[in-house]
C-alpha cells in the first residue's frame, strides 16, 4: 500500500509540475503576445508619422504653406472686387436710365384675361 500511496504521490506532484509548466508557458506566451502588440503599435505609429511627414513636405513642396495659400485667396478676391467696382461705377448710369425709362414709360393696357361681358 505504501508504494501505491507514494505512486499516487509521485503522480500527483508531476501533475503538478505540468501544471505549472503549462502555467508558465501561457504566462510568456501572453508576454510574447503583449510584447508583439506593442512593437506592432509603435512600428505602425513610426510609419503614421513617417507618411505624415511626407505628405507635409509634399504639401509645401506643391501648394506652399497655408498661410501662403491664404494670402494668395486674398489677393485675387481684393483684385476681383476692384474689377467689379470698376463695373459697376461704369455701368451705374446706364442702368439707372434703363430702369427710369421703363419706370416713366407706361403703356396702359387690359390684361388679356379681362372681358367686357
Amino acid at each position: 500500500m505504501a508504494s501505491q500511496t507514494q505512486g499516487i504521490q509521485q503522480l500527483l506532484a508531476a501533475e503538478k509540475r505540468a501544471a505549472e509548466k503549462v502555467s508558465e508557458a501561457r504566462k510568456r506566451k501572453a508576454k510574447r503576445l503583449k510584447q508583439a502588440k506593442e512593437e506592432a503599435q509603435d512600428e505602425v505609429e513610426k510609419y503614421r508619422q513617417e507618411r505624415e511627414r511626407q505628405f507635409k513636405e509634399f504639401e509645401a513642396k506643391h501648394m506652399g504653406t497655408r498661410e501662403g495659400v491664404a494670402a494668395k485667396i486674398e489677393a485675387e478676391t481684393k483684385v476681383k472686387i476692384e474689377e467689379m467696382n470698376k463695373m459697376v461705377q461704369t455701368q451705374q448710369e446706364v442702368v439707372i436710365q434703363d430702369i427710369l425709362q421703363l419706370v416713366y414709360d407706361i403703356k396702359p393696357e387690359l390684361h388679356v384675361n379681362y372681358r367686357i361681358d
